[in-house]
């Protein structure tokens, strides 16, 4: 059977997430602001949790309704097929958010949904109560300008929680915002990628998994592999069809270095649990003494800004340092991501292109640079 789903990203990568799931084959593809509409099955739903780089969870989309009474919201809510997703003894708690909205209050709205989901399932079930012992299917709702969308939760942790990462430095970059630079970057099977401030190694891992085509969600389990609606066969199915497209064949090498000799040894150690190990070198090292071992790469990197670690002075002074020793020859490609509107007059070259992002809540630019001649 067909249904709709929602695929909530961080802003910026509404399009990658688009494209992905395009690849993947999904059906009615449709991007919003911080989400990504697309319809499939059972199938899809596996194949969109474990494949995709960019997307911070998959939810199935139980509907989208205009509300400013709690009256309408009751009703709407309760016209929902909840039977159809919800056994007699799942678990079904209900979270989100409202902005901009007259009905404001979240938890009265928590409470509103979770009233009506319950009377649908009296009705449904003839039950007079329900235990919620089963497996948890996570309501999830937003309200934005009165005009709400209610979700079922099928991922579980963030996407961006591929399982190798239990550890990280004080500022890491999120992993599905690190895949997205790599991406933009244009990394491939290939090259060779460098990220002279490489912290728990994020940037890098995501790299070799985009190059070797390694489906991010291999190495963990989704809230909706506990659910008697979806058939086991469809998690192994997709699982074998991911592992098919691994390529093992490409000369993709990767080099890091950070000054934090904690940070140098989570980062190997990360690469391992993600399986690329073997592709990604790590050693201690400072930005100033950078020294590219190839004749050309890529160079992906999230320094130290004055909102995170160091204070603008030593910031703008670590931007000079980039700048000097990143490879002013052809055949490099840079992608640094920083909230410093002025980076580039620090960095002492113009970027190719910028694109907006958020790295957490950080508004920031991603600062693209291509080496041709």
């Amino acid at each position: 059977m067909n249904f709709t789903m929602i695929a909530p990203c961080l802003f910026g990568l509404e399009s990658l997430v688009a494209g992905e799931l395009r690849e993947m084959e999904a059906q009615n593809i449709r991007a919003e602001n911080g989400r990504v509409f697309f319809d499939g099955d059972e199938r899809m739903l596996a194949r969109a949790n474990i494949n995709s780089r960019y997307a911070e969870r998959i939810c199935i989309c139980m509907g989208t309704f205009r509300a400013v009474t709690f009256e309408q919201l009751f009703q709407a809510v309760k016209a929902m097929p909840w039977e159809k997703w919800i056994g007699k003894t799942d678990a079904f708690p209900v979270k989100g958010s409202s902005l901009n909205s007259k009905l404001s209050s979240v938890p009265t709205c928590q409470s509103i949904i979770k009233k009506a989901i319950v009377e649908r399932l009296h009705t449904a079930y003839h039950l007079p109560w329900f235990e919620e012992s089963g497996a948890l299917h996570q309501i999830q709702f937003l309200l934005m300008k009165d005009e709400i969308t209610v979700m079922l939760d099928t991922s579980g942790p963030g996407l961006h929680k591929r399982g190798y990462r239990a550890n990280a430095t004080e500022a890491p970059i999120k992993e599905t915002m690190a895949a997205a630079m790599a991406y933009l970057a244009h990394v491939q099977g290939r090259d060779t990628v460098y990220d002279p401030c490489c912290g728990s190694g994020t940037l890098l891992i995501e790299a070799a998994m985009l190059a070797l085509k390694i489906a991010p969600g291999l190495r963990r389990r989704f809230a909706a592999e506990r659910w008697s609606q979806i058939p086991a066969d469809c998690w192994s199915a997709e699982r074998r069809r991911a592992q098919d497209q691994i390529r093992t064949d490409c000369t993709f090498a990767a080099y890091g270095s950070d000054i934090d000799e904690n940070a140098v040894r989570l980062a190997r150690e990360n690469a391992v649990k993600a399986g690329v190990g073997n592709r990604i070198h790590i050693s201690r090292g400072d930005v100033a003494h950078f020294e590219p071992k190839t004749e050309n790469g890529i160079i992906l990197c999230n320094p130290p800004y004055g909102e995170r670690l160091l204070d603008r002075q030593q910031a703008e002074e670590l931007y000079r340092k980039m700048g000097q020793r990143f490879p002013n020859r052809p055949y490099w490609n840079y992608a640094v991501i920083c909230p410093d509107e002025q980076f580039e007059v620090h960095f002492g070259r113009p970027a190719q292109k910028r694109r907006k992002l958020y790295n957490g809540m950080i508004k920031c630019q991603l600062y693209l640079y291509t080496i041709r001649k």
